[in-house]
């Protein structure tokens, strides 16, 4: 249960949801709140179904690469660090900074792909994939379940959190987020540097 809470935790984080609510309020300013829930529902859909192939495929893919777990973790480690670092100087952008967003239907480009799951996100998933096995890896999918299901609450409470928190609330969050972020980059990076290490001795 501890690598449950573990796992929902830190995939909750890395989908940054605060950022994703200030996206998806931006993609959907003029859309009508059952427009809302059914974008909502559909990215998050989509979301899921590309996180569970990089969840189950990752290792299948380390080998058909030719490269190892510990020089993708250290990889994708630094490819979060940065993300993470964006989202602390930048924070969430305001729906008057983001462009008038087409009429078509948005949910799976860009709000899914790349913005629920992006080149961070891809990397930090097929890293935690690989690391699991057994009735780890169970409770690791649970985990990243929970942590969908938590965002796509978020999305549908959307319009209700700008209410409350406001632009600002949103960026103080989405500011957290990175912090949180950047210390998981840390600790991806130095179990990479750690397994290195070990296996050139």
């Amino acid at each position: 249960m501890t690598l449950l809470f573990s796992t929902w935790i830190k995939f909750f984080f890395l989908f940054a949801p605060f950022f994703v609510v200030s996206m998806f309020l931006s993609l959907t300013r003029n859309d009508t709140p059952a427009e809302r829930r059914s974008i909502a529902n559909k990215a998050v859909f989509a979301a899921l179904c590309a996180a569970i192939v990089l969840f189950f495929f990752g290792n299948t893919l380390f080998e058909i690469l030719g490269i190892t777990i510990d020089s993708f973790r250290i990889g994708a480690g630094i490819l979060l660090f940065l993300s993470a670092i964006s989202l602390v100087k930048e924070g969430v952008r305001t729906h008057a900074q983001l462009p008038d967003a087409p009429r078509e239907d948005q949910s799976v480009v860009p709000l899914a792909i790349p913005t629920i799951i992006g080149p961070a996100t891809i990397g930090a998933i097929l890293v935690y994939g690989s690391e699991l096995t057994g009735i780890d890896l169970v409770f690791g999918l649970s985990g990243m379940f929970l942590a969908l299901l938590g965002l796509l609450i978020l999305l549908h409470a959307a319009s209700w959190l700008e209410r409350l928190l406001g632009s600002t609330g949103l960026n103080i969050l989405s500011k957290i987020t990175g912090l949180v972020l950047a210390a998981m980059a840390s600790q991806i990076v130095l179990t990479g540097v750690t397994g290195f290490l070990a296996s050139v001795q």
